[in-house]
């Protein structure tokens, strides 16, 4: 039997987990390098399921490994990836070191405070990390729709705990308020999940009961499911399929976010430490909108479809409602949260815009939030602990004081505006144009969320970075050589992806072209009239 390199990738941070949360209570700085080095070696495993994925195969999934779980319920142990499920593993492979090296000292005791015996802070916090890692990555890797709902929401546990229990501490006006504050945000992200987690049970056991009635044995195997309909051995009923994508797509919404189910984002990613709030939405978010092209469109192709209109305005809704609340936010991290909730906008358009250009760029959307929003963010919160503020009004004149850190926030700063020449810009690029090849009235509304943000995020850098010195920053210091090695490479890939993304695309657009297959869907022609060939030599 080969080596099971998928099942590999993700066992390794659930066992670093593991080792980091045994490690003693006093050896606090052992927990943090071993931490790390497990999260390496899942960055060396993803690099090796990139290497040895071909682009150039046939059939939606490669590495696949399938062993028989629950046999009496049809459940599978399942896995594959297809090229977008690649990319976004080794997005958060990628991520998860820079997230334990960016909070190497959140989660160590108060200074002048005992830490509790029965407790280990530091070890807590670096496993319940390892951990989200590793649900994170086996949910991209599942072809079986249960195994997928099982880890889609169990990530919610690791999380509300990073969020309640290891939150941010700066700005809430004393350590009580902080702790009701991050208490309150805690539970109402897991509220918000555990309801659409709940719904896409309900239509989870739906599609095992129709797959039952049709197939004589129920299934979850997303490929047999497909299959099957191909074969025309499995029908959905129009009202069936449409319920069953409903309670599909809800989950998936939620956790997205895409709006009116966004509201539990800008509190959560308030109340986190910097490198949590770049877990939930550089990381765990980012399994909805990859959800959304597994399962929703390739289980639901008909529903997809006629769910698209309504879809496309509530994807243009977060756009424009994200990006202005952005420009009024005075809370540095919940400005980020707002700026995420308009991105997510334009990877939801794409998606469904059903074109090649707007699901490529919707799957490159991804990876360059991911990479973009992390820099910023990261920066952002390496800036807050210096202060010991969030309030955009409490900074001013940084840059004379830390000009690499109010450098390396400019360019994170830019990115997330989608400047031509970083990596985000292609993707937002190719969602428009692949949204106005289709519909062209959503295509041009959708254009103005640009510049919203290039409003929020200059006002942002104007008013934080530039300016006369403010007393309480003028002996803040600049980033150092950690910071650095967290923000370097960040910066590097932001570059690199923006004048040479073609890796990228190259691994995304054959999956991309079987899930609009599946779908049934092809790029519209363009409206220009083909000139006859006697006419053309003229």
């Amino acid at each position: 039997m080969s080596f099971p390199l998928l099942t590999a990738t993700a066992a390794v941070p659930a066992i670093g987990a593991i080792a980091t949360a045994a490690v003693p209570a006093a050896r606090r700085a052992a927990a943090k390098w071993l931490a790390l080095l497990f999260s390496l070696a899942t960055l060396v495993l993803a690099a090796v399921v990139a290497v040895r994925f071909d682009t150039g195969a046939k059939g939606p999934f490669q590495l696949t490994e399938s062993h028989a779980w629950i046999k009496d319920f049809g459940v599978r142990y399942e896995l594959g990836v297809d090229g977008i499920a690649v990319a976004l593993i080794a997005l958060t492979a990628l991520l998860v070191p820079f997230v334990i090296l960016a909070g190497w000292h959140d989660a160590d005791p108060l200074e002048g405070k005992e830490p509790n015996r029965r407790w280990r802070p530091t070890q807590g916090f670096f496993a319940l990390v390892l951990a989200v890692e590793a649900m994170v990555v086996i949910s991209f890797e599942a072809t079986d729709v249960f195994l997928f709902y099982i880890f889609f929401e169990a990530m919610l546990i690791p999380m509300y705990f990073l969020i309640g229990g290891f939150g941010d501490r700066a700005g809430a006006g004393g350590e009580e308020r902080s702790a009701t504050l991050r208490s309150r945000a805690a539970v109402k992200f897991l509220l918000y999940n555990l309801a659409g987690g709940l719904i896409m049970l309900a239509a989870v056991i739906g599609l095992y009961a129709a797959t039952a009635d049709q197939l004589g044995s129920g299934t979850f195997s997303l490929t047999e499911i497909v299959q099957a309909r191909a074969d025309g051995r499995l029908t959905l009923g129009t009202g069936t399929e449409r319920l069953l994508f409903l309670g599909f797509f809800f989950a998936f919404a939620v956790k997205a976010p895409l709006w009116p189910l966004h509201t539990w984002l800008p509190g959560a990613m308030g109340e986190s430490t910097a490198p949590v709030a770049v877990l939930i939405t550089a990381v765990v978010d980012k399994v909805g909108t990859f959800a959304m092209l597994r399962f929703c469109l390739q289980l639901f192709p008909e529903a997809s479809s006629w769910a698209t209109p309504v879809i496309l305005v509530l994807a243009l809704i977060s756009i424009l409602y994200g990006a202005l609340l952005a420009v009024g936010q005075r809370d540095i991290k919940r400005l980020v949260a707002y700026a995420s909730i308009s991105h997510f906008g334009f990877i939801v358009m794409g998606i469904f815009a059903m074109t090649s250009q707007g699901q490529g760029g919707a799957t490159l959307y991804m990876v360059n939030h991911g990479i973009s929003t992390a820099a910023l963010m990261l920066v952002a919160g390496f800036l807050i602990s210096r202060r010991g503020s969030r309030l955009i009004a409490d900074y001013g004149g940084v840059q004379k004081v830390a000009p690499v850190l109010a450098g390396t926030f400019l360019v994170g700063g830019l990115a997330t505006l989608s400047l031509p020449g970083l990596a985000p810009f292609v993707s937002e690029f190719l969602v428009l144009v692949g949204t106005f090849s289709r519909y062209p009235a959503v295509g041009i509304v959708a254009t103005v969320g640009i510049v919203l943000a290039a409003l929020y995020v200059l006002v942002l850098y104007q008013r934080t970075m530039t300016g006369p010195v403010k007393a309480e920053v003028r002996a803040m210091p600049d980033l150092k050589a950690r910071e650095l090695a967290v923000v370097a490479p960040l910066i590097a890939l932001l570059l690199f992806l923006g004048v040479y993304p073609k890796p990228l695309t190259d691994l995304v657009n054959p999956a991309v072209d079987h899930t609009l297959s599946v779908v049934d869907q092809h790029d519209p022609r363009p409206d220009v009239p083909v000139k006859a060939d006697a006419e053309a030599a003229k």
